[in-house]
């Protein structure tokens, strides 16, 4: 399986980038093609136009639009990775395509049996980001996972059996006072918390969830949530 290496510019760590494979409406698994020898970029704001790119069927030709590929570093850095622009006529390499699955989320280590791959949702909407999170946390074995209609006043996006989560779909990054809110809510229902963001967190936000062993995650537009601190790699092998 062909990676790509990142570096990341904000703490240094080198990462194996894995880009997502998408289904052509042809029936052939697609992937935009990166670019070797580019530095990524750094994500510090968000807009929904600039967090799409063109990608050619390598099999029928056909253009369509898919989330430009990120990588979250375990820092909090948001990264895009460069890919190669589309021509107008001709098509990307054969290279581009990449097996089927998302690469960085592990196996649980001491769950009964393991999981079957986790199949994301593409994020077009902030209500497709609340939607994502919900196929994920089925995904790790949470029951009766409900979404409310409407956003209730204590800005909790999803409940599950013994569980709530919040999912910031701002362009800005979650701050302490959300990590706070949802730990206070959680308290008060006798339940744990989860954070799902998608423009990554502050730094005190990060430390405070970490006092509190709240997992948090962070969503590209693929839809694939990653972990960003202990407690969610922790929640991620046991599950609930």
């Amino acid at each position: 399986m062909e990676s790509l290496p990142v570096h990341c510019p904000a703490c240094g760590r080198d990462h194996a980038y894995i880009t997502p494979v998408y289904p052509c409406p042809c029936g052939s698994p697609t992937a935009p093609p990166l670019m070797r020898g580019t530095p990524v970029e750094p994500i510090t704001h968000r807009t929904w136009n600039d967090d799409w790119v063109s990608v050619r069927c390598t099999a029928c030709g056909r253009r369509d639009q898919w989330p430009h590929p990120e990588l979250c570093c375990p820092c909090g850095a948001v990264l895009r990775i460069p890919v190669r622009p589309v021509t107008p006529h001709g098509t990307t390499p054969p290279t581009a395509a990449r097996p089927p699955g998302p690469s960085h989320i592990p196996l649980p280590r001491t769950a009964a049996h393991p999981r079957p791959s986790f199949r994301p949702m593409v994020i077009r909407t902030a209500r497709d980001a609340v939607s994502a999170a919900a196929l994920y946390l089925k995904w790790l074995g949470y029951h009766e996972v409900v979404q409310p209609e409407v956003r209730p006043a204590s800005r909790i996006d999803l409940r599950a059996s013994g569980l709530i989560a919040q999912v910031d779909s701002t362009t800005r990054p979650t701050a302490l006072r959300d990590v706070e809110c949802l730990w206070l809510n959680a308290l008060n229902a006798s339940v744990s918390g989860v954070l799902f963001s998608l423009a990554g967190y502050a730094e005190d936000a990060r430390s405070r969830a970490d006092g509190l062993a709240i997992p948090l995650f962070v969503m590209d537009l693929t839809g694939t949530p990653q972990p960003v601190n202990s407690p969610a790699d922790e929640l991620i092998s046991t599950g609930p």
